[in-house]
């Protein structure tokens, strides 16, 4: 992670910011800057620049071409701990100057098997349908506008078509393979008209929530239960009356049967444990 200057008025103390810079001109190569420092000459389109460290507080980015006709400047408030995407791309408008936005990375905890996408429009044309594996996931995403979804990991085919329309795609179909528990940042870019088209991707890691089936239960280190005898068993089968069967709320407590009888067995059997050792003290 490359570390800039801290911004005036900035609290030093405070957990840095991340910001990661994408340049999603086509035909361009820009200069870029962050608070007057130079991060990179002539940065070509689908460059990715960073994950930049930015102290709390507002900076600002800078975008030139070589000839210095091109002179945009873009203001970002950093918050500790966060991470957002700063990209420089082509309006909806045909010969538009080029446009900034600011795409926060969503970073919250993600479930087991799940991947997460951030996908934005940022290409030279009409509101667009996301289709993922033949179904519409994001429906009539304008020019700078964006949308977010947890789907399965693994293999899937991703296409851009005309909002409302199931064929001319405008871009792909595209294979993509999403790796579980992480976030992908997905930015289309470019122009139909002059085949510019493509899209600029970056992932990172996310956080597990926390919905995992275990594998163990911990008992302690007391070592109550250290000299109770175990033997393997099983519990009779219980078949649920019709009148249960019927109750969906029946059936879960019939399967908990045998578990709440282990339970008890063995509050039973802790009980009596620590009674004789209160009798041999």
């Amino acid at each position: 992670m490359v570390a800039v200057g801290a911004p005036a008025g900035a609290d030093s103390g405070a957990p840095p910011g991340r910001l990661v810079i994408v340049q999603a001109v086509p035909s361009e190569s820009l200069n870029v800057s962050v608070d007057g420092h130079m991060v990179r000459n002539g940065t070509p389109v689908g460059a990715i620049l960073g994950p930049l460290s930015l102290s709390p507080g507002r900076h600002r980015v800078g975008f030139t071409d070589p000839s210095g006709t091109l002179r945009l400047t873009s203001t970002v408030d950093v918050a500790s701990g966060s991470s957002s995407d700063i990209v420089v791309h082509l309006p909806a408008s045909v010969g538009g100057a080029p446009v900034v936005n600011a795409y926060k990375t969503p970073r919250a905890p993600i479930a087991p098997g799940k991947a997460r996408v951030l996908i934005a429009h940022t290409a030279t044309v009409a509101p667009a349908d996301v289709v993922v594996d033949g179904q519409v996931v994001f429906h009539d995403i304008a020019n700078g506008e964006f949308a977010t979804a947890d789907i399965a990991a693994g293999p899937h085919v991703v296409a851009l078509l005309p909002a409302g329309r199931r064929a001319h795609a405008i871009l792909g179909p595209l294979h993509v393979d999403l790796r579980a528990g992480t976030v992908t940042m997905v930015y289309a870019v470019g122009n139909p008209r002059d085949h510019s088209m493509n899209v600029i991707t970056h992932t990172d890691t996310l956080a597990s929530n926390g919905a995992v089936v275990p594998g163990s239960i911990d008992t302690g280190r007391v070592g109550l239960a250290a000299g109770l005898a175990v033997h393997p068993f099983r519990v009779p089968q219980r078949h649920a009356t019709p009148a249960e069967t019927s109750d969906p709320q029946t059936v879960p407590w019939l399967e908990l049967g045998g578990a709440v009888l282990i339970a008890a067995g063995l509050v039973l059997a802790l009980r009596r444990r620590r009674g004789a050792q209160g009798r041999s003290g």
